[in-house]
């Protein structure tokens, strides 16, 4: 069980993480690129990158049926029990980092980067605007509705696999 906030900041944190880890490693090796088409036009197209995958997550926030999840906030069951699963302050931020998430970007940037072009390696930074837009909608979510939101599985609610659930946030956790 994690909260949902948590988890797509998370993400997107070990997105930055594995850009910068890729990064080091490629240009180490390969050396730094050059910057053929000028500096200039080369934060454009980051900015662009940057504000399409802002775009993308805003539009997976969105009620749309097949791409949108924010229908499935409004769907959440509450916690009957939360004592039971939901995890201690320190623990659930070290729940939250996908190390399988960041081992496979890291891997794919370096293979980009090694196999085609340099700048590959920044690839990585491509993930964070979604997951940053996700998180962003779902604490305005739960500042509107007074709860927080979390994801999981619980043994006692079997609704399915992964599950949007809330708690009140004046429930203390332990």
């Amino acid at each position: 069980m994690v909260r949902y906030v948590h988890y797509e900041l998370m993400c997107s944190f070990v997105a930055v993480c594995a850009a910068a880890v890729s990064s080091a490693v490629a240009f180490s090796v390969r050396g730094a690129p050059e910057f053929e088409a000028g500096l200039g036009k080369t934060l454009a197209s980051f900015a662009f990158l940057g504000a399409f995958g802002a775009a993308w997550g805003l539009l997976t926030c969105s009620r749309l049926k097949w791409v949108g999840e924010g229908h499935e906030f409004d769907t959440a069951v509450p916690l009957e029990n939360p004592d039971a699963v939901l995890p201690t302050p320190g623990s659930e931020l070290r729940g939250s980092v996908n190390g399988i998430l960041f081992a496979f970007m890291v891997v794919s940037a370096l293979l980009g980067a090694f196999l085609w072009d340099r700048m590959l390696a920044l690839c990585p930074l491509m993930f964070a605007p979604p997951w940053l837009t996700r998180a962003a909608y779902a604490a305005r979510w739960e500042r509107r509705h007074g709860l927080l939101l979390w994801q999981g599985e619980v043994d006692d609610q079997p609704l399915g696999e992964d599950q949007f659930l809330y708690s009140s946030v004046r429930q203390a956790t332990r």
